[in-house]
């Protein structure tokens, strides 16, 4: 009788253990997500038409918050000219010579054009403004792929900034699509940025 009672104490301590060991993992695996959220990986609802067809309305992307220095052609979560999370494409850096636009119309970088009909929404103009400005050091140009349909850097050249964002201001890059899972896709940089010195 004794030794029953034994092993249903023992029993009973098991489950208790094994309980309190559940709720201990399950409070650590949170844990991590919200670190891992907060400093490493987060996740940005995409909430208009500036970034079609590369994102559109609702879309789903993952940022990586440890992306280092931002480059031409990263698409870019930051802190936008209203305050709020927005999303672009990084166009031009500190430095860079942003023009819109040549004989062709297209946008040049330090005088190379660009071959944006990889991610250009379908018939739009590279801009319908034209301008030519200098990059500041630690500065950004940013604009949608969206262009008819973006308020990015070209609408905030009269505002104080000239409508460039600072580095500091971008959250993270881009570096997936992954909803609706079926447009899931890896973000890579257009090839047209290598041409650019």
């Amino acid at each position: 009788m004794a030794d029953t009672e034994k092993a249903e104490g023992v029993e009973q301590k098991k489950k208790k253990g094994g309980f309190r060991e559940t709720v201990l993992l399950l409070a650590l695996g949170v844990g991590i997500a919200l670190v891992l959220q907060q400093f490493v990986v987060g996740s940005f609802y995409i909430p208009s038409e500036s970034m079609e067809n590369t994102l559109q309305i609702n879309d789903r992307v993952f940022v990586n918050k440890l992306s280092g220095k931002p480059e031409r052609g990263d698409i870019v979560v930051f802190k936008g000219w209203n305050g709020e999370d927005t999303i672009k494409r990084v166009i031009g850096v500190g430095g860079d010579q942003v023009v819109c636009c040549d004989s062709k119309r297209r946008i040049t970088v330090n005088g190379t054009p660009l071959a944006e009909s990889s991610y250009l929404y379908p018939d739009d103009y590279p801009s319908g403004d034209e301008f030519k400005v200098k990059v500041p050091p630690g500065k950004l140009w940013l604009m949608g792929d969206h262009r008819s349909a973006s308020a990015d850097s070209r609408s905030h050249m009269e505002a104080p900034g000239g409508g460039f964002i600072a580095e500091e201001a971008v959250v993270g890059k881009a570096v997936m699509r992954y909803w609706p899972l079926s447009r899931g896709l890896i973000f890579t940089r257009p090839e047209t940025f290598d041409d650019v010195k």
